[in-house]
């Protein structure tokens, strides 16, 4: 039976007012896209707005082919990020969190969710409440921590989580990230990876560091997405059975992808 993964947390829209451009975006979002377009089954458990946003949500998520079967709707606006372009990188602005204020992972979103594979979430996901008994079902768990490498959530889910992804804007050979995700492994984690950027990336699996590289963007446009692409890929590849350095380049390679594109997906015509 094929592997197969599910994303729980948020969505969004992502408004740039300096271009009136927009598209449907989050965390968990483009994660599940990613992995979708990289050949795993992929299910969204999240809750949209019944507003046009949140139709625009689901019609862009069942054409990407996504199991849309848990994407609730609830009665109100879907979250908004307002952003702008600074050069080509994004600059988030004020955020209108919408339905997802008061988003809820029921029981059956539970049992949904260890249905799967691998589980994904991220920080603005709101769904830690509900990664220990995902996690305790024999689900892999993974979570991006975002740059937020002091963030209490770290601590309350260390415990529930195998793949953890951090964002670091200092180097490979800092001793404090190496430490840091020495550390995380040590008190849970299977692999602790951190993504530099341009810089690439690195993972350490209890015994040894893994050092990513990058693939060169042709042409950058925008790098939202780079994130969330690259945990796909390396997703993807633990789905496959791939090694940690096989993981990493799959990560480094799909990312490069999306940050030719405005939006945080490659969008098929």
């Amino acid at each position: 039976m094929a592997k197969k993964a599910a994303c729980i947390g948020d969505n969004c829209i992502d408004y740039y007012r300096n271009l009136d451009r927009q598209y449907p975006t989050g965390n968990a979002v483009d994660t599940a896209v990613n992995m979708h377009k990289l050949g795993v089954p992929t299910a969204i458990i999240s809750t949209t707005g019944s507003d046009d946003n949140g139709k625009w949500m689901i019609d862009s998520l069942k054409k990407e082919g996504l199991d849309i079967s848990h994407l609730k709707v609830a009665e109100g606006q879907t979250a908004i990020t307002y952003m702008d372009l600074d050069g080509l990188d994004r600059v988030h602005g004020e955020y209108e969190e919408g339905v997802l204020e008061n988003i809820v992972f029921d029981e059956e979103d539970v049992r949904f969710a260890c249905e799967h594979d691998i589980v994904h979430t991220a920080l603005w996901g709101n769904a830690e409440k509900v990664l220990p008994a995902i996690h305790d079902s024999g689900t892999l768990v993974s979570f991006d921590y975002c740059d937020r490498l002091d963030h209490p959530l770290i601590e309350e889910t260390i415990g529930c989580v195998d793949y953890g992804f951090f964002s670091y804007h200092g180097e490979k050979d800092d001793p404090f990230i190496r430490e840091f995700l020495q550390d995380k492994v040590a008190r849970g984690m299977k692999v602790a990876t951190a993504t530099f950027g341009e810089k690439g990336s690195l993972s350490w699996d209890g015994e040894r560091f893994w050092d990513g590289g990058i693939y060169p963007c042709e042409k950058l446009v925008n790098t939202v997405g780079a994130g969330d692409s690259f945990i796909a890929g390396f997703l993807v590849g633990v789905l496959a059975g791939d090694s940690i350095d096989k993981c990493l380049d799959r990560g480094a390679k799909i990312s490069s992808e999306v940050i030719g594109v405005f939006e945080p997906w490659v969008v098929e015509e």
